[in-house]
């Protein structure tokens, strides 16, 4: 029975020590995660920022663009209206 007693102390004493290197293991992956988390906080912050400015950018030149698209097609419609006029007159 000498043997059986030391036999499960042993066994014990083995899964005692792998419980505590899995529970240390798991808390240091906890505090990684932890960090990684908020590191991609931080970068999507970033890439919001990024895109606020894209953004801002695309409006700052679609809208001299649209001015620009509006003016064109008032200059051809007027010149359709003043051949229209001076087609009419000469006939």
């Amino acid at each position: 029975m000498l043997i059986l007693d030391t036999m499960i102390d042993t066994v014990q004493v083995v899964l005692l020590f792998v419980i505590v290197i899995l529970t240390a293991l798991l808390v240091a992956v906890g505090i990684q995660v932890f960090f990684v988390l908020k590191d991609l906080r931080t970068t999507i912050g970033r890439a919001n920022k990024i895109l606020d400015n894209a953004e801002s950018i695309t409006e700052s030149v679609s809208e001299p663009m649209s001015f620009i698209s509006g003016l064109i097609l008032s200059t051809k419609s007027l010149n359709v209206l003043s051949k229209l006029f001076h087609g009419k007159k000469r006939g």
